[in-house]
């Protein structure tokens, strides 16, 4: 995630706050498109949680051509804060996958941001409820979705994404970020500063859950038989 915005998040997480490892094989829908002969392609994800967060869902990623439709319906997520949201992975062949605790490499009991960049990839696409969807909006908490009351977040919007995400969709990953660890009800400093931004709480940028559209075998089935 970048720091680009992390002046607005850092006065997101100072205020009173009242204001989402999948493992198992995507399911695929095919639904003809009369007019170019195409098929759309549709892939249901689990969303499974990471850092301990109790939170889980789904994602349903609809590309037709170059329009992604995502939805994403998650439970136990932080309740009243806003959750940044990104596909992350690869469109250059590289294979990457949905990390599990074993890095968190120093060993802290938090899997951070940076820790779990290698596993999952860094942003293609930041899911904003609306403006920019570009990597520079990946801290635009403003513009990210917030979960409600009882920790479940709804999210829905149609982007238009590039060529390579397009061919490569099955290569890429959703994430969402932030967790509560001491269930305060705001993003603080007990579990450290972000390594993205010092001035950041490492529960504000953490990841919460991950769902894998593809992955190769050998990463699904060994993080499955930890998990």
């Amino acid at each position: 995630m970048t720091v680009k915005t992390s002046t607005r998040l850092a006065r997101a997480v100072s205020l009173p706050v009242a204001l989402t490892l999948a493992l198992t094989a995507p399911v695929f829908a095919h639904a003809a498109d009369s007019d170019s002969g195409r098929h759309d392609r549709t892939y249901r994800i689990a969303l499974e949680p990471l850092n301990d967060s109790g939170a889980r869902g789904t994602a349903t990623l609809t590309l037709d051509g170059r329009q992604l439709k995502v939805t994403i319906d998650v439970r136990g997520l932080a309740p009243g804060l806003p959750h940044a949201q990104h596909i992350h992975g690869s469109t250059d062949g590289h294979d990457h996958f949905c990390p599990d605790m074993s890095a968190d490499t120093n060993k802290d009991g938090v899997l951070t941001t940076a820790e779990g960049l290698p596993a999952y990839g860094d942003i293609n696409i930041s899911l904003t409820t609306k403006g920019d969807t570009t990597k520079a909006s990946g801290l635009a908490v403003d513009r990210m979705p917030v979960a409600d009351e009882n920790g479940a977040l709804s999210y829905s919007r149609t982007i238009a994404v590039s060529q390579a995400v397009a061919d490569h969709i099955e290569d890429l990953h959703v994430v969402q970020h932030g967790i509560d660890p001491n269930g305060n009800g705001r993003y603080d400093f007990g579990k450290g500063k972000s390594e993205l931004d010092p001035k950041l709480p490492q529960e504000a940028t953490a990841p919460a859950t991950c769902g894998m559209i593809k992955g190769t075998t050998a990463h699904s089935s060994g993080a499955a038989a930890e998990s």
